[in-house]
């Protein structure tokens, strides 16, 4: 399961941005999960749930947003948003299978809720 290690540099990046910020504590971590991006939300979650204690998150909730894929049509330039359970992605306007990935791939930390 890869989302251990996520979870582990997660926390290496919470730590340094507590650090920068003179920190103690921090109570809720965002993170937006994109449904491209191969990592499995609920496995995240379990992930950091393990991994807090001993740590500056030891007391924080894990936020998740999942990101659907949102495509740009090359013809039409049309922004369609898709389940990531659609086999077939076209655009929403002109049909067109001409799409780039604009949202959708990454995974973000968005925000730290820290004192």
């Amino acid at each position: 399961m890869h989302e251990y290690s996520i979870v582990q540099s997660l926390l290496d990046i919470i730590d340094q941005n507590a650090a920068k910020h003179g920190a103690k504590k921090v109570n809720k971590v965002v993170v937006k999960i994109g449904v491209l991006s191969g990592v499995e939300p609920h496995l995240l979650q379990i992930a950091f749930d393990t991994f807090k204690e001993n740590t500056i998150c030891h007391e924080a909730d894990m936020q998740l947003i999942v990101q659907p894929i949102v495509a740009r049509c090359k013809r039409c330039e049309k922004i369609t948003e898709f389940d990531k359970n659609e086999i077939f992605f076209e655009c929403g306007k002109c049909g067109s299978a001409e799409l780039d990935i604009i949202d959708g791939e990454d995974m973000i930390l968005q925000s730290l809720e820290m004192e």
